[in-house]
């Protein structure tokens, strides 16, 4: 597999994302259905956004584990969330999620109404192998 990230300028290199990324030769892409603080019996959250984003985080992570793929193979991160103030409060952790699996993703961060029932955050991923 090759991976080729694509960057005209250089502003996106300090908030961890990349323009776009090139894939070829590759053996399977796994497409994520969004990953929220759901928890193992499937109650939704009702906690504040930081708490929300690590369950999401975690989820997301399990899921790409769980079906034999690395985060760190992660090309497309698309972010939607509840709340800009409180979403970019806590962004530091997905940030840092980011920078330890070393992914370097397109991304795409929207601020929606509503999520389904209390949720806050939701992260929606491609991945290849």
């Amino acid at each position: 597999m090759e991976i080729k990230t694509i960057n005209p300028w250089k502003w996106q290199d300090q908030r961890n994302y990349v323009q776009a990324v090139e894939v070829k030769q590759v053996n399977g892409t796994l497409y994520c259905a969004g990953q929220t603080a759901i928890n193992a019996e499937g109650l939704s959250s009702d906690a504040d956004m930081k708490t929300q984003l690590t369950q999401a985080i975690q989820n997301l992570e399990q899921l790409i584990i769980t079906s034999g793929y690395e985060c760190k193979n992660i090309v497309r991160l698309n972010v939607y969330h509840t709340d800009f103030a409180a979403f970019f409060e806590s962004f530091h952790l997905l940030q840092d999620w980011v920078i330890k699996h070393g992914i370097k993703q397109a991304t795409t961060v929207l601020e929606v109404k509503s999520l389904f029932e209390t949720l806050k955050v939701e992260l929606e991923a491609t991945v290849v192998m």
